[in-house]
């Protein structure tokens, strides 16, 4: 296994945590830091991908800031782990395997609840019942990735209802609470994801204090 980072920033403004994932694929790039993985939650926000437009926020009280991810628009906010991997690829062409591994990630955290999640043919995610538990959207420069995953863990699933979640109607969207009918501790399923992220990319991860921001490690 590699060695990597893991760094838990628990709640933080959308903004501030894009501004850190430039900084530390540039680190990356030059070899200063290892494949490292940020968790957060995100305040409420909207974020329209490349394929997004203004006409996907049905609500426009909704914060929406436009981001070089793939895919269209999406909401964060409390209750939804996000993870961004800033991991360096061995070739661009891999950027499809990376995507299922993301997936298969999800999907190994969320059955580990007893949730039957699986793929589906429409789009990249992960889903149960042909409803979406969780959003893949990322980006890649020079072979190194940022962006990454949101899954709904006790999200106020209203939220979505004021966007076209890739392009969706908004009750598309389900969480580990409404399929569970029980809350899931945000932590338990913390823990899980990172057993799995470790486990499907074969690196051992380190926590790394938050507090040292941009300079990581």
């Amino acid at each position: 296994m590699n060695d990597g980072h893991l760094v838990d920033l628990n709640v933080l403004d959308y903004r501030q945590a894009l501004e850190l994932q430039h900084t530390l694929v540039e680190r990356r790039l030059a070899g200063e830091i290892p494949d490292t993985l940020l968790l957060l939650e995100h305040p409420h926000v909207v974020t329209l991908g490349r394929r997004g437009t203004m006409a996907d926020v049905l609500d426009p009280a909704m914060p929406v800031v436009e981001v070089e991810r793939g895919g269209e628009a999406t909401y964060h906010g409390p209750g939804q782990l996000v993870g961004y991997p800033i991991v360096q690829l061995v070739d661009r062409l891999d950027v499809r395997k990376y995507v299922r591994d993301l997936e298969d990630v999800l999907i190994g955290a969320s059955r580990e609840f007893g949730i039957a999640t699986e793929r589906d043919s429409r789009q990249s995610g992960v889903w149960v019942g042909g409803r979406k538990l969780g959003s893949i959207g990322v980006a890649v420069h020079r072979n190194v990735t940022y962006h990454g995953f949101a899954h709904n863990v006790t999200t106020d699933l209203s939220y979505f209802a004021k966007i076209r979640p890739c392009g969706f109607d908004g009750s598309i969207m389900t969480s580990m609470q409404r399929e569970l009918g029980r809350a899931v501790p945000m932590n338990a399923f913390k823990a899980a994801t990172i057993r799995q992220f470790e486990s499907v990319f074969r690196v051992q991860l380190a926590p790394t204090n938050p507090r040292v921001g941009p300079r990581l490690g």
